[in-house]
């Protein structure tokens, strides 16, 4: 057992210290640890982003072709103008 120090008049155990070995092990763990931590947390904003995005996609997608009425007076909807112009083209082919 080693001697105990004497600091500032006291006495005190003498500090525990850690080889190489043992900070290397737990510099390992919390790097593993944090990793681990990491890949989770962006997998899981990676989620709430793709679905974020998709939603949106379709969203924008069934207001051009006008299954969803307009926002805001926003009138997307191109189903009608393209209705429009190969009825146009038809008729003017067949005639």
């Amino acid at each position: 057992m080693p001697k105990k120090w004497i600091w500032r008049g006291e006495e005190v155990d003498p500090p525990n210290h850690i080889t190489k070995e043992e900070v290397q092990e737990m510099i390992d763990e919390s790097v593993d640890r944090a990793i681990n931590q990491h890949n989770r947390n962006a997998s899981i904003i990676s989620a709430i982003l793709g679905i974020c995005f998709l939603a949106l996609f379709s969203e924008g997608f069934f207001r051009v072709i006008g299954m969803i009425p307009p926002f805001l007076g926003i009138d997307v909807n191109m189903m009608q103008d393209i209705i429009d112009k190969v009825r146009d083209e038809v008729i003017k082919t067949l005639s």
